[in-house]
C-alpha cells in the first residue's frame, strides 16, 4: 500500500510574496506543500502536521489590525514548536516565530531597511545545527525588510548574523527555524518588491540579485532540501 509524502502547510500572507522557487525545490525533495491563504479567505490551521513554513509580508508582526490572521499564525507557530514540527519561518515569518515565542521584534528598526543580497554570516552554534551545518557560507541571503527581530526568544539558539542586522537566523527548540532573508524568492518577485518601495533603488538592488542569482538559487534550493528532508524524517503525519 502507497503512502502519501507529508504536507508542509505554508502560510502566505499576501499575493506579492509567494512561496516562490521553494515549491518546486520542496517537491523535488519529496515534500509536496499545502498552501493557505488567510487574506483570502483560508483558515489558518489550529494543530500543526508534517510541517510548517510561514512566509514573509509588508505588515509588521504585530499588525494584527491590518492582517487579523496574525494571532492564529503565531498560535500556530507556537504549537509547531511545541510538536517538534520541523518548522521554518521567513523574514515576517522569523519576526512572527521570535514573538510567538516569547522574543520582541523592533518596528522600523533604527539601522534602516537591508536590501540586496546580504552575506550571512553563521556563527559557532550553527555547526552542528540540524538545518543550516554545511551550508554555503557566507550565505547569500535575498534581503527586503525594515524590521527586525531585536531580542531571541527565550532558549532560542542564535545561528547566523550580517553586518547590518545580528539576528539573521536562529533556532527555538529542535526543529523550528527563523531566517531574516528570503532563500526562496526569484528575480521578478524581488524586483516587485523593490518597485513597491520609495526607499529603495530598483536598479542596483536587481542587478545585485541578478549578479549573484546562481549561487543564490544553489544555497536556496540546498536549505530547502535540507527543510523538506527534516519533515520527511520527522514521522509525523501527513496532511
Amino acid at each position: 500500500m502507497s503512502t502519501r509524502p507529508p504536507l508542509i502547510d505554508v502560510v502566505e500572507h499576501e499575493p506579492g510574496c509567494p512561496l516562490d522557487r521553494f515549491g518546486p525545490w520542496l517537491a523535488d525533495a519529496g515534500a509536496p506543500v499545502r498552501v493557505v491563504r488567510p487574506y483570502a479567505g483560508d483558515a489558518v490551521p489550529s494543530e500543526p502536521g508534517a510541517g510548517l513554513i510561514v512566509l514573509g509580508g509588508q505588515m509588521s508582526a504585530y499588525d494584527d489590525g491590518a492582517a487579523p490572521w496574525l494571532p492564529a499564525v503565531r498560535s500556530l507557530l507556537a504549537a509547531s514548536v511545541e510538536a517538534g514540527a520541523p518548522t521554518l519561518g521567513i523574514c515576517l515569518g522569523a519576526q512572527l516565530l521570535a514573538v510567538a515565542l516569547g522574543g520582541a521584534v523592533d518596528v522600523g528598526a533604527a539601522p534602516g531597511r537591508e536590501s540586496g543580497v546580504v552575506d550571512v554570516v553563521w556563527r559557532a552554534e550553527a555547526d552542528d545545527d540540524p538545518l543550516v551545518r554545511g551550508l554555503r557560507a557566507p550565505f547569500p541571503g535575498p534581503s527586503m525588510h525594515a524590521d527586525a527581530v531585536a531580542v531571541l526568544p527565550p532558549g532560542a539558539v542564535w545561528l547566523a548574523s550580517s553586518a547590518m542586522y545580528p539576528h539573521q537566523a536562529f533556532r527555538v527548540g529542535p526543529a523550528a527555524w527563523g531566517v531574516q532573508f528570503h532563500p526562496e524568492v526569484s528575480l521578478p518577485t524581488f524586483t516587485g518588491w523593490a518597485e513597491a518601495l520609495s526607499d529603495v533603488h530598483t536598479e542596483t538592488v536587481t542587478a545585485e540579485l541578478a549578479a549573484r542569482d546562481s549561487e543564490v538559487a544553489a544555497a536556496g534550493q540546498a536549505l530547502a532540501a535540507r527543510f523538506a528532508s527534516l519533515v520527511v524524517r520527522s514521522g509525523l503525519r501527513a496532511g
